[in-house]
């Protein structure tokens, strides 16, 4: 994806911000926790923050935890639904906080958005020494076969390698390094994957893939169609076709720490 196509696929989700937080999943506490597990402290900065998913999640873990969103309309409903937390306007490129004011940055669902030849250097001036980087993506278990009759039949626009476990340990391993000569400033990658699962049904699952960026920014005739084929797949499916059924997904993890 070249950079053009990347930031027209980041702002595509203040459109669908309601949505988002109506259907988008939370992730696993195990993750979270085994991404903090290194932290020097307990102030946590969860960047591109959304609606706030990963923001309730660590707030449930009693993490000191603050918010930065750069899309007017996932900020509104990140104060809506989480009014206690604080939440800030800014981006990964462009953090307004001071230098080593948390000892962790999570990113959910988010990473991929930055540019880490300039947030990389922004992560690591506001982290503490030794601070803790992760990003969390929550991904569909295609080793379960209706979930990977779902993936072929989204299409990758969709669903695509980063969206599954086969795929997303590849395509996240150097998310932490920059794409040029800048100078690296965090050190060897950990991953790791926890279980994790959403109750959905048909319409609700449908509703959830209309919310990624691959959909939303394909011209009306197309989404029509990916969408139409995926609620047609979940209707013969005896594990979908009725009422309410549990989602198969993971919360895979990278966690760096700064040099």
């Amino acid at each position: 994806m070249d950079q053009d196509e990347r930031l027209l696929h980041a702002s595509s989700f203040g459109a669908a911000a309601v949505a988002y937080a109506e259907h988008r999943p939370d992730y696993a506490q195990a993750a979270v926790r085994w991404a903090l597990e290194p932290a020097p402290g307990s102030r946590v900065l969860d960047l591109g923050a959304g609606t706030g998913k990963l923001t309730a999640t660590l707030v449930a873990l009693g993490a000191e935890v603050l918010a930065v969103e750069p899309d007017p309309a996932m900020l509104t409903e990140l104060r809506r639904s989480l009014p206690a937390v604080r939440a800030l306007s800014g981006s990964a490129e462009a953090i307004p906080l001071p230098d080593a004011s948390v000892d962790a940055v999570l990113a959910g669902n988010a990473m991929h958005w930055f540019d880490m030849a300039v947030a990389g250097t922004e992560i690591a001036r506001v982290l503490a020494p030794s601070g803790i980087l992760a990003g969390l993506w929550n991904v569909m278990d295609d080793r379960v076969e209706w979930v990977a009759g779902l993936a072929r039949v989204s299409g990758s626009a969709a669903i695509g390698p980063r969206d599954t476990p086969t795929g997303w340990r590849a395509e996240t391993a150097d998310m932490h390094l920059p794409k040029t000569d800048v100078a690296a400033r965090f050190g060897s990658p950990e991953q790791a994957e926890f279980p994790h699962g959403q109750r959905r049904t048909a319409d609700s699952l449908v509703a959830t893939i209309a919310t990624r960026a691959g959909v939303l920014v394909m011209p009306e005739q197309e989404q029509e169609a990916t969408l139409g084929r995926i609620r047609a797949f979940l209707a013969s499916g005896p594990e979908t076709a009725r009422g309410e059924f549990t989602l198969p997904m993971l919360t895979g993890v990278l966690r760096v720490r700064r040099l």
